[in-house]
């Protein structure tokens, strides 16, 4: 009996749990000041960093500062008509974008909203900007090749997939268009490209998305676009929201391709945030925490082991520098992040020498770990070589008498120098790389005009291409050339050289 009477309690019990329901209190807050996109708002005592704060009249913002009895609250849409006294709810929501595989071939805000003439992206989830990078653990070594189709780089200064490498360089020298010449060299491969316009104005914006919509693949390419007329919020987080995106297809085990154009402008967006929300300012007026800032971002991109999935993120971050001042204080802070950089000089710019890349002070610290051994037999010697021309290239400048072996050097360099010349969106395949460099080893432009290499050399390598083509494509395939085939390539290119 007392058996029975314990089941019938605890039936009734469980039908109780059942019909339990929990009401959701939503906690309000009030504006108390608003000044030049940043916000006081009181009495959301349990609101988290990064989280978003929605106000009465539609606006939103993101929690960058919790005082005691306050916090401030960055605006990303501007103030309209939002006043002191307004109300403010918390959503419980971190700061997120909407990511998906419909994002591929748009333009999209900060918030991964369509500001092309495109519908809606359908299937989309929400990624945070802010995440944790991948833990050691879960990394692998970066060894896969990332080919920018610009021989200056895949030669001496090899990319790999996971790889952070900056591009510095003064205002107009060409440090977008390698980026962008990269990202329509992803072509004809499986990496799929995110660009993110950090205070760009949109003029240039546009010229960027028609070059990529004309010569690269604009299907597999992603625009996360913060131009100078946004919200100083909103160019803060757009290489964290562009990150996100990046994300989503890494943890699919994708290689995504990401340009950061350019963090000069993030560390100016996020100096006039930290000045208005009464931060203590540091050097040049910075915060105290603008290196932490890049590197959370910056190390989010990494090679992951084939056991996560495999994807990686390569990162391209712009840096911009005045009258070649690489020591100030952003430049170093981003070049001791990355894995190496790619300095660009405009003194070379000026001579026409594009693009105009300083070897001697480039690098890049994963260099031949990432080159197929066909690469590295004809790219072992090319970066010293050409650092050495660029030293005694001067002392013919004052017409002082140099040894044989340095004329000889001198030569070397300067046709070496034609060869890598390049035009933008002419980019090279990795093969056509190979063999232009063997038509300079082989020693039979030496003889000619500075005038002739360019037209010599692509005469030369068309008819490699047409007489050897099974051999090009087993290089492709087999990533190395065999010694025989070498010296047959050599001798056919230097009876070729002899009746130019």
């Amino acid at each position: 009996m007392e058996q029975k009477l314990l089941d019938i309690f605890k039936n009734i019990n469980e039908e109780v749990q059942k019909s339990r329901f929990s009401v959701g209190l939503s906690q309000e807050g009030k504006v108390i000041a608003v000044e030049d996109g940043i916000v006081n708002v009181t009495g959301l005592r349990d609101a988290k960093l990064y989280e978003l704060i929605a106000f009465q009249g539609g606006e939103k913002g993101i929690v960058f500062d919790l005082y005691a009895d306050s916090l401030g609250v960055v605006l990303l849409d501007g103030t309209k008509s939002l006043i002191a006294g307004d109300v403010a709810y918390k959503t419980e929501k971190i700061a997120s974008v909407n990511v998906g595989e419909s994002l591929l071939g748009r333009v999209v805000d900060t918030m991964g909203k369509p500001i092309d003439t495109g519908l809606r992206p359908e299937g989309t989830m929400p990624y945070p900007i802010e995440r944790l990078s991948p833990p050691l653990i879960r990394r692998d070594f970066v060894t896969t090749p990332l080919y920018t189709g610009l021989k200056v780089i895949d030669t001496m200064l090899s990319i790999g997939r996971g790889q952070r490498e900056l591009i510095i360089g003064d205002p107009s020298t060409g440090k977008t268009s390698i980026a962008v010449d990269t990202i329509i060299n992803q072509k004809n491969s499986d990496v799929i490209s995110v660009y993110t316009a950090i205070g760009q104005n949109k003029s240039r914006i546009l010229k960027i998305i028609e070059d990529v919509k004309t010569y690269g693949n604009f299907s597999n390419t992603v625009f996360v676009i913060a131009d100078a007329s946004d919200s100083v919020g909103l160019q803060y987080i757009a290489p964290y929201s562009a990150t996100a995106i990046a994300e989503y297809f890494l943890d699919r085990g994708k290689d995504v391709l990401i340009v950061y154009d350019d963090l000069t402008k993030h560390a100016e967006a996020y100096r006039s945030l930290s000045l208005l929300l009464k931060r203590p300012p540091g050097r040049e007026a910075f915060p105290g925490d603008i290196f932490f800032i890049h590197s959370r971002l910056l190390e989010r991109s990494a090679k992951l082991h084939v056991k996560y999935g495999g994807g990686s993120i390569t990162a391209l971050p712009i840096v911009e520098t005045q009258q070649g001042r690489i020591s100030s204080y952003i430049p170093t802070n981003l070049i001791s992040i990355t894995d190496g950089q790619i300095y660009l000089d405009a003194s070379l710019f000026n001579k026409g020498i594009r693009p105009a890349v300083d070897v001697g002070r480039s690098v890049s610290r994963i260099g031949g770990k990432a080159q197929i051994e066909a690469m590295k037999l004809v790219a072992e010697r090319l970066k010293i070589d050409y650092s050495r021309f660029m030293e005694v290239e001067v002392f013919t400048k004052f017409g002082a008498h140099v040894e044989e072996e340095t004329a000889r050097l001198i030569r070397r360099g300067e046709r070496m120098r034609e060869m890598l010349k390049q035009p933008r969106f002419h980019p090279f395949s990795v093969e056509e790389e190979i063999l232009s460099f063997m038509i300079l080893e082989s020693g039979i432009l030496d003889g000619l005009d500075i005038g002739q290499v360019e037209n010599v050399s692509i005469e030369i390598l068309d008819k490699l291409k047409q007489t050897f083509s099974a051999l090009i494509d087993l290089i492709k395939v087999e990533r190395r050339i065999g010694e025989k085939d070498r010296e047959i390539l050599i001798e056919f290119i230097k009876k070729a050289g002899e009746q130019v």
